[in-house]
């Protein structure tokens, strides 16, 4: 694969995160965390799209400096067809899935979502929630204050739904990752 990482005696290797994701919404979202958690992480956003498979993710971590504890995340939301399927097909990565997109991540830092939702709805709803307009290409001062303030609140609602399921999230488990490093 990509070129190894060596620990040095006595000193803890933090694992890289090879982070590979839809679009520009997921993209600063990962930004926001890396700023938050200052550990390694490394963003693939515009190498993927939805042409995501192992040969790309393999070919983007050729260049880099990799560890055997390294891990791979795919956020992706699942609204496309065949998209779980896809991305289920890829060998040793976590996924990191919402139903119908990551807004519905972003909604469950506000509130319950238990009924099943379409795209436009749910950003209607964030909209609505947030009393302003959702702009999927930055992430404003209030939208990191509630992602913030409003994390533990959407992992513990992520958590009761069923995954993969519309609505549905996983992104709770980049968190718990990001948690367990900074330990």
């Amino acid at each position: 694969m990509g070129r190894s990482r060596k620990s040095s005696i006595g000193k803890k290797i933090n694992p890289t995160f090879f982070i590979f994701c839809e679009g520009k919404t997921e993209e600063l979202y990962v930004k926001n965390l890396k700023s938050k958690y200052r550990i390694p992480l490394e963003i693939a956003t515009k190498i993927t799209k939805n042409n995501i498979n192992e040969t790309r993710i393999n070919k983007f971590k050729k260049s880099k400096w990799t560890h055997k504890k390294d891990k791979t995340f795919l956020l992706y939301d699942i609204d496309a067809p065949k998209m779980l399927e896809r991305l289920s097909a890829i060998k040793n990565a976590i996924l990191l899935v919402s139903n119908p997109c990551i807004e519905l991540w972003y909604l469950l830092h506000l509130k319950e979502q238990t009924a099943s939702i379409d795209t436009k709805t749910c950003i209607k709803a964030l909209e609505k929630a947030l009393n302003k307009k959702h702009d999927k290409t930055k992430l404003d001062s209030k939208v990191k204050e509630l992602l913030d303030k409003g994390q533990l609140k959407a992992v513990n609602r992520a958590r009761k739904l069923k995954a993969y399921n519309n609505p549905s999230s996983t992104i709770y488990l980049l968190l718990d990752a990001l948690n367990k490093v900074k330990k």
